[in-house]
């Protein structure tokens, strides 16, 4: 049985977010690191105020483990269907179909993870090119929006996209990494931008602190995830301005360093990124959750 202690200090973080609308726009919960404890995860997702979660699916296999999430956990977790960079030396001439048959159900929001990788090259660029073609033509089929990742491929995913710009549905740049310029390029193309814990660590000039900063990114087009297990917002980095560590409350804090680790970040984490994001751009936690939920609510069209 819980203590009254434990209780009386979950009730006092839910008191803290009741006024957080949080939408969690990347958390890989198929990933094996969220195996038996997987409810205990979202619940504390929810009691960290983190309403609702993307699960993006990177390869046939987890977007079809990522669906079966979404229909266990309706209207809390939603699922998309795509073959990651990383993973397009594995199409064949059956991943379209297969992959059409998962993205058309309904709990899928988006088509994607897809994209370009050239930082580690897992699978050939020319291979990269034409799976990320095909996928965001099935996006374009099935008007769903993109879920996209990119690593030092900037110039060729603005390439691509441009070939169908009068086709394409909403796009959301997953966990940006890029620099101001590369941002405002794409922000020009009406993609959305997402932020996660990476932002601790990259306080170069052209980083994503100084896209937030200098107002780079406008709040219309800013999303929050987690990426979780992976991108540990660390509170305490030491590339973190000290402004910023300042603005973080007790409560985001405690979610962050009571559940989360470098070695398995969790969607409860997203607090902290929020308040983080606020810091930056100069608003209130609140006026950032409820911009980002509004504009994820807005791109995977959920209810």
């Amino acid at each position: 049985m819980a203590s009254a202690t434990a209780i009386q200090d979950n009730q006092t973080m839910k008191q803290c977010y009741e006024n957080y609308i949080l939408i969690d726009a990347g958390a890989n919960l198929t990933n094996k690191k969220f195996g038996r404890d997987l409810e205990s995860v979202i619940q504390r997702a929810k009691d960290a105020g983190v309403q609702k979660m993307i699960v993006p699916g990177s390869s046939l296999k987890s977007s079809r483990e990522s669906l079966r999430l979404a229909r266990i956990y309706p209207d809390t977790l939603y699922s998309t269907a795509g073959v990651h960079p990383h993973d397009a030396k594995s199409w064949n001439n059956d991943s379209l179909a297969e992959l059409k048959s998962i993205a058309e159900c309904t709990e899928c929001v988006a088509i994607g993870e897809c994209g370009l990788d050239y930082n580690r090259d897992f699978s050939p660029p020319e291979i990269q090119q034409i799976v990320f073609e095909k996928q965001i033509e099935l996006a374009c089929d099935l008007k769903k929006p993109l879920f996209i990742h990119e690593r030092d491929a900037h110039d060729d995913v603005v390439t691509i996209l441009s070939r169908h710009k009068d086709s394409l549905p909403s796009v959301f740049l997953h966990s940006f990494t890029g620099n101001c310029k590369q941002a405002k390029e794409y922000i020009d193309m009406g993609i959305y931008i997402g932020i996660t814990g990476s932002l601790c660590k990259d306080n170069t000039e052209d980083g994503v602190q100084a896209l937030l900063e200098t107002g780079t990114l406008p709040l219309d087009h800013l999303l929050v995830e987690t990426d979780s297990p992976f991108l540990y917002p660390n509170a305490r980095a030491s590339k973190l301005p000290a402004y910023v560590k300042e603005v973080l409350t007790e409560r985001s804090v405690t979610f962050l360093h009571r559940y989360c680790t470098f070695q398995r970040n969790e969607p409860c984490s997203l607090p902290a990124i929020v308040e983080m994001v606020a810091a930056f751009l100069h608003k209130s936690p609140e006026d950032i959750a409820l911009a980002t939920a509004f504009n994820a609510l807005k791109v995977f069209g959920l209810t």
